[in-house]
C-alpha cells in the first residue's frame, strides 16, 4: 500500500497570509489538527498544527517542563500574553507555520511513510503529486491501514 491508498482527501489547505485566528476557526471547524501552508501554485511551503498555534508560550511550557494541557488540567490560568497573541489578526500562518513542509509522493509506501514521520518527529505528512499538494496522511491513516490489513489475515 502507498499513500494513494490511505490519505485524506481532499486537504484543506491554508495561504502563507492566513490570519493564525482564521486558522485556529479552521481547525475546529473541520475536526482536524493541522493545515499544509501551500503558495499560490498549490506547492506546500509549511504546516501549522495546533501546536504551532500556542508557539507563545513554548519557552515558557519547556522552562516548567509541563505541556498546555497540563497547566489546563491542572487549573492554572493560561497566560494573558498568550490570551492576547491568539486574539491578535495580525499573525499569519507564515509567522508560526513549521517550515520547511516535509512532503511525500502519492507512491510512497506506508514504510517509508512511518520512517518519514518518525524521523522528522511529526504526526503527520501531505501528499504531493507534481508540486501540488493533493491530501494528507496522518498517523491515523497509518493505523487504519494497518488494522484493516490485520483484519484481513
Amino acid at each position: 500500500m502507498n499513500a494513494r491508498d490511505v490519505m485524506s482527501e481532499p486537504v484543506v489547505t491554508v495561504h502563507p497570509d492566513t490570519p493564525t485566528r482564521e486558522i485556529a476557526r479552521l481547525l475546529l471547524d473541520k475536526h482536524i489538527s493541522a493545515v499544509p501552508v501551500v503558495d499560490n501554485d498549490g506547492a506546500a511551503v509549511g504546516i501549522v498544527s495546533e501546536g504551532d498555534l500556542i508557539r507563545p508560550e513554548r519557552a515558557a511550557r519547556a522552562a516548567r517542563g509541563q505541556s498546555w494541557l497540563e497547566i489546563l488540567a491542572e487549573g492554572e490560568p493560561i497566560a494573558p500574553e498568550l490570551v492576547a497573541w491568539l486574539h491578535s489578526q495580525h499573525h499569519t500562518a507564515r509567522a508560526v507555520m513549521s517550515a520547511p513542509a516535509i512532503t511525500v509522493g502519492e507512491d510512497t509506501e506506508l514504510g517509508e511513510i512511518a520512517r518519514v514521520l518518525v524521523t522528522h518527529r511529526i504526526k503527520r505528512v501531505p501528499v504531493v503529486r507534481d508540486g501540488r499538494v493533493i491530501g494528507i496522511v496522518a498517523r491515523d491513516d497509518l493505523l487504519r491501514a494497518l488494522a484493516a490489513s490485520k483484519a484481513d489475515l
